[in-house]
Protein backbone atom coordinates (compact mmCIF):
# COMPACT_ATOMS: atom_id res chain seq x y z
CA UNK A 1 0.00 0.00 0.00
CA UNK A 2 1.16 3.04 -1.06
CA UNK A 3 1.44 5.98 1.54
CA UNK A 4 -0.28 9.31 0.67
CA UNK A 5 2.31 12.58 0.68
CA UNK A 6 0.57 15.26 2.49
CA UNK A 7 1.47 18.70 1.37
CA UNK A 8 2.06 21.20 4.09
CA UNK A 9 2.29 25.38 3.67
CA UNK A 10 4.34 27.35 6.36
CA UNK A 11 2.94 30.99 6.08
CA UNK A 12 4.58 33.90 7.73
CA UNK A 13 4.48 37.61 6.51
CA UNK A 14 8.05 37.87 5.45
CA UNK A 15 9.09 34.34 4.66
CA UNK A 16 12.48 34.43 6.29
CA UNK A 17 12.80 33.02 9.47
CA UNK A 18 10.34 30.82 11.27
CA UNK A 19 8.16 29.60 7.81
CA UNK A 20 11.35 28.49 5.70
CA UNK A 21 12.69 27.02 9.80
CA UNK A 22 9.39 24.92 9.65
CA UNK A 23 9.57 24.22 5.93
CA UNK A 24 13.27 22.70 6.31
CA UNK A 25 12.31 20.90 9.70
CA UNK A 26 9.24 18.78 8.11
CA UNK A 27 11.31 17.90 4.97
CA UNK A 28 13.70 16.42 6.78
CA UNK A 29 11.73 14.70 9.75
CA UNK A 30 8.72 13.59 7.36
CA UNK A 31 10.46 12.18 4.72
CA UNK A 32 7.86 10.32 2.29
CA UNK A 33 5.19 10.89 4.42
CA UNK A 34 4.84 15.26 4.27
CA UNK A 35 6.38 17.98 1.29
CA UNK A 36 6.86 21.01 3.38
CA UNK A 37 6.57 24.48 1.50
CA UNK A 38 6.72 27.89 2.85
CA UNK A 39 5.69 31.46 1.68
CA UNK A 40 4.90 34.95 3.24
CA UNK A 41 1.92 37.61 3.02
CA UNK A 42 4.45 40.09 2.38
CA UNK A 43 7.98 38.13 1.49
CA UNK A 44 11.22 39.88 2.48
CA UNK A 45 12.91 38.40 -0.78
CA UNK A 46 15.63 36.92 0.54
CA UNK A 47 15.95 33.97 3.52
CA UNK A 48 17.60 35.82 6.75
CA UNK A 49 21.37 33.99 6.68
CA UNK A 50 20.55 33.13 10.31
CA UNK A 51 17.89 30.64 9.39
CA UNK A 52 20.27 28.83 7.19
CA UNK A 53 22.71 28.95 9.25
CA UNK A 54 20.79 27.83 11.82
CA UNK A 55 19.08 24.67 9.50
CA UNK A 56 23.35 23.84 8.79
CA UNK A 57 23.70 23.65 12.62
CA UNK A 58 21.48 20.70 12.86
CA UNK A 59 23.12 19.18 9.70
CA UNK A 60 19.87 19.78 7.47
CA UNK A 61 19.53 21.15 3.70
CA UNK A 62 19.91 24.78 3.58
CA UNK A 63 19.79 24.94 -0.62
CA UNK A 64 16.99 25.86 -2.42
CA UNK A 65 15.15 28.09 0.06
CA UNK A 66 13.69 31.05 -1.34
CA UNK A 67 11.56 34.21 0.19
CA UNK A 68 7.88 33.91 -1.80
CA UNK A 69 4.46 35.17 -1.69
CA UNK A 70 1.53 32.69 -0.83
CA UNK A 71 0.17 33.85 -3.89
CA UNK A 72 2.32 31.52 -5.47
CA UNK A 73 0.19 28.29 -3.91
CA UNK A 74 -3.35 29.93 -4.62
CA UNK A 75 -2.13 29.54 -8.68
CA UNK A 76 -3.66 26.82 -10.73
CA UNK A 77 -1.47 24.06 -11.51
CA UNK A 78 0.34 24.55 -6.96
CA UNK A 79 0.28 21.80 -5.09
CA UNK A 80 -3.06 21.20 -2.92
CA UNK A 81 -2.27 21.59 0.28
CA UNK A 82 -3.40 19.42 3.16
CA UNK A 83 -2.62 21.69 5.86
CA UNK A 84 -1.56 25.27 6.49
CA UNK A 85 -0.06 26.36 9.14
CA UNK A 86 0.56 30.26 10.30
CA UNK A 87 3.35 30.92 12.22
CA UNK A 88 3.04 34.12 13.06
CA UNK A 89 0.47 36.02 14.31
CA UNK A 90 0.18 39.02 11.79
CA UNK A 91 -0.25 36.29 9.24
CA UNK A 92 -2.75 34.75 11.06
CA UNK A 93 -5.07 38.18 11.59
CA UNK A 94 -4.64 38.50 7.67
CA UNK A 95 -7.19 37.73 5.05
CA UNK A 96 -5.08 34.53 3.32
CA UNK A 97 -5.81 33.03 -0.16
CA UNK A 98 -8.43 30.41 -0.74
CA UNK A 99 -6.76 27.45 -0.95
CA UNK A 100 -7.65 24.64 -3.02
CA UNK A 101 -8.65 21.42 -1.30
CA UNK A 102 -10.14 22.76 2.01
CA UNK A 103 -6.79 22.44 3.99
CA UNK A 104 -6.98 21.58 7.48
CA UNK A 105 -5.59 25.04 9.16
CA UNK A 106 -4.06 25.79 12.68
CA UNK A 107 -2.04 28.73 13.83
CA UNK A 108 1.55 27.78 15.76
CA UNK A 109 2.90 31.33 16.29
CA UNK A 110 6.19 31.85 16.94
CA UNK A 111 8.17 34.84 18.09
CA UNK A 112 10.39 36.42 15.24
CA UNK A 113 13.87 35.62 15.56
CA UNK A 114 14.53 38.14 13.04
CA UNK A 115 13.11 40.85 14.84
CA UNK A 116 15.60 40.40 17.85
CA UNK A 117 17.81 42.90 18.73
CA UNK A 118 20.85 43.32 20.38
CA UNK A 119 24.12 41.09 19.54
CA UNK A 120 25.01 38.20 17.26
CA UNK A 121 24.81 35.87 20.12
CA UNK A 122 21.13 37.28 21.03
CA UNK A 123 20.13 36.56 17.43
CA UNK A 124 21.65 33.56 17.18
CA UNK A 125 19.99 31.93 20.92
CA UNK A 126 16.09 33.32 19.44
CA UNK A 127 16.75 31.33 16.22
CA UNK A 128 17.92 28.14 18.45
CA UNK A 129 14.38 28.54 19.76
CA UNK A 130 12.29 29.25 17.11
CA UNK A 131 13.90 26.01 15.64
CA UNK A 132 13.63 23.66 18.60
CA UNK A 133 9.34 25.13 19.37
CA UNK A 134 8.88 24.34 15.73
CA UNK A 135 10.79 20.98 16.07
CA UNK A 136 8.81 19.86 18.82
CA UNK A 137 5.38 21.20 17.45
CA UNK A 138 6.55 18.98 14.04
CA UNK A 139 7.40 15.96 16.49
CA UNK A 140 4.05 16.03 17.91
CA UNK A 141 2.19 16.39 14.51
CA UNK A 142 4.23 13.32 13.23
CA UNK A 143 3.23 11.34 15.64
CA UNK A 144 -0.46 11.74 14.77
CA UNK A 145 -2.47 8.79 13.48
CA UNK A 146 -3.50 10.25 10.77
CA UNK A 147 -4.62 8.14 8.40
CA UNK A 148 -6.78 6.96 11.47
CA UNK A 149 -8.54 10.46 12.46
CA UNK A 150 -10.82 12.25 10.84
CA UNK A 151 -11.12 15.88 9.30
CA UNK A 152 -12.20 17.20 12.48
CA UNK A 153 -10.43 15.46 15.00
CA UNK A 154 -6.99 16.03 12.75
CA UNK A 155 -8.24 19.93 12.97
CA UNK A 156 -8.33 19.41 16.65
CA UNK A 157 -5.11 17.78 16.79
CA UNK A 158 -3.09 20.51 15.20
CA UNK A 159 -4.53 23.20 16.69
CA UNK A 160 -3.56 22.04 20.06
CA UNK A 161 -0.37 21.57 19.33
CA UNK A 162 -0.04 25.23 18.54
CA UNK A 163 -1.45 26.14 21.74
CA UNK A 164 0.52 28.15 24.42
CA UNK A 165 0.62 25.08 26.62
CA UNK A 166 2.73 22.80 23.79
CA UNK A 167 5.62 25.23 24.57
CA UNK A 168 9.02 23.90 25.43
CA UNK A 169 10.60 25.38 28.30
Amino acid sequence: MIEKTYNVLFICTGNSARSILAEGLLNEMGRGRFKAYSAGSHPKGVVHPLTLQTLAAHRMATEGYRSKSWEEFAQPGAPVMDFVFTVCDQAAGEVCPVWPGQPVSAHWGLPDPAAVQGNEEAQERAFRAAFVTMKRRIELMLALPLDKLDRLAIQQQVRAIGAPAQEVA
